[in-house]
């Protein structure tokens, strides 16, 4: 359950009836292109959020955690889990056994990973369209973007809200075909943080009883 949450890597929404839906779809590539190039020009990115997942017959889990994102690194973490990705190889730490994961994820994992690289390259696997405006976690009106895969999988609808003025993600909720139900709601945002390429990489010095599994 904590991996499918993670790897899912997070609303109410106001319905436009008199928009033809050549609109929406247009208003959606437009709102998603400027939020690409918005996270862009932010330089590195830090945000602390809140996770809550829901499950068909299984119950419900929330936890806070935190994530640094500079282009297509970051790192993530939970109460349970650490994971580093430094544009290549990604290290997962489970706190709990002190186990360490090394893969090499693929680009479809990674858009579930990383809510900014979803937003640049959702045009490979989604179709996009607009419906909308809300009120963000922070309070500030949002505009909501529904994504919905062009192939059958495991993930069936994206839902992501977008800040109006800064076009910065607020929050991204991700339903499975197994009926999970996962949110992520951005609750602290920082941009231009300064940070080095070593910050995205496993600091096997701070963890020297881990157990090193390498999945590649």
């Amino acid at each position: 359950m904590k991996r499918m949450i993670y790897t899912l890597y997070n609303i109410g929404i106001w319905a436009l009836l008199l928009c033809p839906m050549t609109l929406w779809a247009q208003n959606a590539a437009s709102i998603l292109e400027k939020a690409a190039a918005a996270y862009e020009q932010s330089g590195g990115m830090q945000a602390d959020f809140t996770l809550n997942s829901r499950s068909n017959g299984q119950g419900s889990e929330a936890f806070e955690g935190s994530i640094d994102m500079r282009g297509d690194k970051f790192v993530w973490r939970s109460p349970d889990m650490i994971t580093w990705f430094d544009g290549q190889t990604q290290w997962s730490y489970l706190l709990r056994n002190e186990e360490v994961n090394v893969t090499t994820p693929t680009g479809e994992e990674l858009q579930m990973t990383n809510p900014a690289l979803l937003l640049r390259q959702y045009k490979k696997g989604f179709n996009a369209s607009y419906r909308g405006e809300s009120t963000a976690p922070s309070g500030k009106t949002a505009y909501d973007i529904e994504l919905t895969p062009k192939k059958r999988g495991e993930v069936t609808r994206v839902s992501i809200q977008i800040e109006k003025l800064s076009y910065l993600p607020a929050s991204i909720t991700i339903v499975t075909q197994n009926g999970v139900t996962t949110t992520i709601r951005i609750t602290r945002l920082r941009t231009g943080v300064q940070q080095p390429d070593a910050l995205f990489v496993f600091p096997a010095d701070q963890y020297p009883e881990a157990e090193v599994i390498d999945l590649r």
